[in-house]
């Protein structure tokens, strides 16, 4: 039963966060829409802030186990993109409230995480320093988070993914150029620059 209870204060939450900014959502707003009482909410969450680092733990963990493995630039940052674009009006309400930081937080989670698998799966078999790889995913993954910071300020327009097929088009190469780049250095794991 607490599940059930727990799935239903997130769903109302959630309803009325696509309805209302965040600043205008009570404890009280959400029990009385949920038909439970106080006491229900707070055995769950210690209060709104609680209640949101849970749902948008939960959207980054699923978004993470549905792409056990990235192959593409292309799918790293539409990975990213679904992350937001999931329940847009609330993430939009989120993102524009106290709690923007947490939502960041969770966002570079993904982020670092589908580039990471990008990364596992584009230098596999590359001839690469590690500090190249290294500099190359610390670069694509601030590319991942700020197309996605950028969209959410521009109001979330379905125009990103045609944006992010173009980007993609004109990195194409990219990667392979720069494993391709020169000779591996003789210390290759041992010059690795503090970031």
């Amino acid at each position: 039963m607490p599940n059930f209870t727990k799935k239903a204060i997130q769903e109302t939450f959630l309803r009325l966060l696509d309805e209302k900014p965040l600043n205008q959502i009570t404890v009280k707003q959400i029990v009385e829409t949920c038909g439970i009482n106080r006491n229900s909410f707070y055995y769950h969450y210690r209060d709104i802030p609680g209640l949101i680092e849970e749902i948008v733990t939960q959207a980054a963990d699923r978004i993470i186990r549905e792409h056990p493995a990235v192959d593409s630039i292309e799918e790293a940052l539409t990975a990213t993109i679904d992350f937001a674009a999931e329940n847009r009006r609330a993430i939009l309400h989120i993102y524009r409230s106290v709690n923007r930081d947490l939502f960041e937080q969770y966002l570079w989670k993904v982020c670092d995480y589908v580039i990471t698998a990008y990364g596992n799966t584009a230098f596999a078999d590359a001839r690469i320093s590690r500090s190249d790889r290294k500099v190359l995913e610390r670069f694509f993954r601030c590319e991942c988070f700020g197309v996605a910071i950028e969209w959410m300020n521009s109001r979330m327009t379905d125009e990103i993914y045609a944006y992010i097929k173009r980007l993609c088009e004109l990195y194409k190469g990219l990667v392979e150029d720069a494993v391709r780049g020169g000779p591996l250095p003789e210390n290759l794991d041992k010059t690795e620059p503090r970031v």
